[in-house]
């Protein structure tokens, strides 16, 4: 660990800032949208625009950076998301907030596949997996601080945004001058979604319902705590409880996960979190309540997404499982960007619990479907099964190949000592 943090601390903390703007980004504008009296429904509308973005990004970059390079991609990209801040405060506009939205997710995706890519270089075999970890942590310690940011200042002014704007641009400097020459650029071609579907139905259901869940997580809390009457204070720390959830459960699930039927898993945890959910929300208002169930879905939600993809690999050979994470990278990219329209609207309609009733509705959909599955093929033995390797649902392709190649060396690893 002190190897890797020794030779890659410039790029940890890059990214640490560009999280830190990420995270308070969303919750601003949660909080900001309604002062100026956005309804759920319009607010629905404008985070959607950033799942769009991520996931056209995602599929850009990779030309992008065939003609032109890494560095001046992320330069280019990372300039926008800093001018995109500076314009949610000039003009606080639906329309002009859907399209600076759809800007900044094209290029945080963009921002996500350089900086990974520099960091995917610079580790060898032995020291990929940490750099992962330390990676994830890096990612949420980032997203969870940006919640206590956020109580520094008045929503309603200026200064939040100009902060965000700066912490962005600063983080240039340590990504940008610290990086050794930038990497070859490579990424696996997405399998075919009818031969994934073929190969792993569960997984490709899986993800698509999982990235509605995760979009309304990322991009709805703020909007739920607005509408539920919260304050600032609350809200931050309602979403930093559901962050830290989606991070301190990803090892005691992974270890279940390897010594299990992991369909079984799925279905335990989507219909368990559902189970919490439902019964908080039957309970009297309180806050403590609200968090207990951002913790809930948070715990649920992050596990999930590396037990999806884990589970897709039980049925792979090692050289189809970066082309194979690629695709749930996408499949999951699809769920995301309609999903919170339709929060959006059942909030205006009928209330801030629509929020977690629509996370309901989509983990009990995961479960029935684990369910039948679970009746249509049977299981593998636990020792023919692949590694569990967490990775967060907000991933990128080159993330999740790494993913797959740490899966793969500890599987040859386990392989050869028998």
């Amino acid at each position: 660990m002190g190897y890797i943090l020794k030779n890659s601390w410039a790029l940890f903390l890059g990214m640490f800032l560009l999280m830190l703007g990420n995270g308070m980004q969303g919750t601003l504008l949660g909080v900001r949208g309604a002062i100026e009296g956005f309804s759920p429904t319009t607010m629905s509308w404008i985070m959607s625009a950033y799942f769009l973005g991520f996931l056209g990004g995602s599929k850009m970059a990779p030309i992008m950076i065939a003609r032109v390079g890494h560095v001046r991609v992320f330069a280019a990209l990372a300039s926008a998301i800093s001018a995109a801040f500076i314009i949610y405060a000039l003009a606080p506009d639906p329309f002009i907030w859907s399209f600076m939205r759809f800007i900044v997710g094209f290029s945080f995706a963009g921002v996500y596949v350089v900086a990974e890519s520099w960091l995917n270089d610079s580790a060898t075999n032995e020291t990929r997996g940490q750099a992962l970890s330390v990676y994830m942590i890096v990612q949420m310690a980032g997203i969870v601080a940006a919640q206590v940011i956020v109580n520094f200042a008045d929503p309603s002014g200026f200064v939040l945004f100009a902060v965000i704007s700066v912490v962005v641009s600063i983080s240039f400097a340590p990504i940008l001058l610290s990086v050794s020459p930038a990497p070859v650029f490579r990424t696996s071609p997405p399998m075919t979604l009818k031969r994934l579907f073929k190969t792993s139905p569960l997984g490709v259901v899986g993800s698509l319902l999982l990235g509605g869940v995760f979009s309304i997580m990322f991009g709805m809390s703020a909007v739920y705590g607005t509408t539920l009457g919260l304050s600032v204070a609350e809200i931050s720390l309602f979403i930093g409880t559901i962050y830290t959830g989606s991070v301190l459960l990803q090892y005691p699930i992974g270890w279940l996960s390897d010594r299990m039927d992991r369909r079984l898993l799925i279905v335990f945890i989507t219909a368990l979190c559902s189970a919490i959910l439902l019964v908080g929300l039957f309970l009297p208002n309180s806050f403590a309540v609200v968090l207990v169930m951002g913790f809930t879905i948070g715990a649920s939600t992050g596990p999930l997404y590396s037990l999806l993809i884990a589970h897709t690999n039980d049925y792979l050979e090692h050289e189809d499982m970066a082309n194979a994470s690629g695709a749930l990278v996408f499949v999951g990219g699809v769920g995301a960007i309609g999903t919170p329209v339709v929060v959006g609207y059942s909030m205006s309609m009928f209330g801030a619990n629509s929020f977690f009733v629509a996370m309901i509705v989509l983990m009990l959909l995961i479960a029935a479907y684990g369910s039948y599955r679970m009746t249509r093929r049977e299981g593998l033995s636990v020792e023919d099964t692949m590694s569990y390797t967490p990775v967060l649902p907000q991933t990128t392709p080159i993330v999740a190949e790494v993913a797959q190649e740490i899966a793969i060396e500890q599987e040859i690893e386990e392989e050869s000592r028998f």
